[in-house]
């Protein structure tokens, strides 16, 4: 079992506080939503359900965002793969799921990409917000594998950044709340459009693959 990281997030540092879906190499699409939303880097907060890479036409710039202070983000599955491809472990997984531009890099700027995806494992699976109005938001890439929230419950990080149970009952009419928070929030599994199921909502629109990023304002 890979233990799951948690990191946790005091929203009154912030005005307002956004999250994004899967952007998956579309750092032009977050652009044009982070301007929609008159988005201030001195005084706002974005965070990401994870998969800033693959796919996507700019996934080193996608990746740079990790070095922004103005930014947050869960592990996803993506980064994952990348993490283990770099330590060769399992490259030709990562090949079909999007990781064939790392490889068609010149020699300097994979060197650059390698140590942003090293930089990915310290991501944390789950990011836990208090907002400012006094709501507790749990993050994660693809489900909290619990039906009861606590901060640092030893839990699977491999299933945090795979699991498809939850959303898959969900979507079969069988949903529940999660409780010891108000809202969580999962990207992973595309939906069309952005869905709610109790209080768990999934928010990867399918930026990459012609359909469109999700931008939730949080606070």
């Amino acid at each position: 079992m890979t233990s799951a990281l948690y990191q946790r997030i005091n929203g009154s540092a912030y005005r307002h506080i956004y999250l994004a879906g899967d952007l998956h190499g579309c750092l032009s699409l977050l652009g044009e939503q982070l301007e929609k939303a008159a988005f201030d880097p001195e005084r706002d907060l974005l965070l990401s359900v994870g998969d800033l890479a693959d796919r996507g036409p700019d996934s080193v710039g996608c990746l740079q965002l990790m070095n922004e202070p103005w930014f947050a983000c869960v592990r996803g599955n993506h980064e994952q793969m990348a993490i283990d491809a770099v330590n060769g472990e399992n490259v030709s997984r990562w090949l079909r799921n999007g990781g064939d531009w790392y490889y068609s890099l010149e020699e300097r700027a994979q060197k650059k990409a390698r140590t942003l995806i090293r930089q990915a494992d310290s991501l944390p699976h789950v990011i836990e917000l208090a907002t400012c109005e006094g709501k507790l938001i749990v993050i994660a890439h693809a489900d909290y594998t619990s039906n009861d929230y606590a901060f640092g419950k030893p839990l699977d990080g491999y299933e945090i950044i795979w699991n498809r149970d939850r959303v898959n009952f969900s979507l079969a009419g069988r949903h529940q709340l999660i409780s010891g928070a108000d809202a969580f929030y999962f990207g992973h599994t595309p939906v069309e459009p952005a869905m709610q199921f109790s209080n768990q909502f999934y928010i990867d629109t399918g930026a990459v693959f012609g359909g469109y990023l999700t931008l939730r304002q949080l606070q």
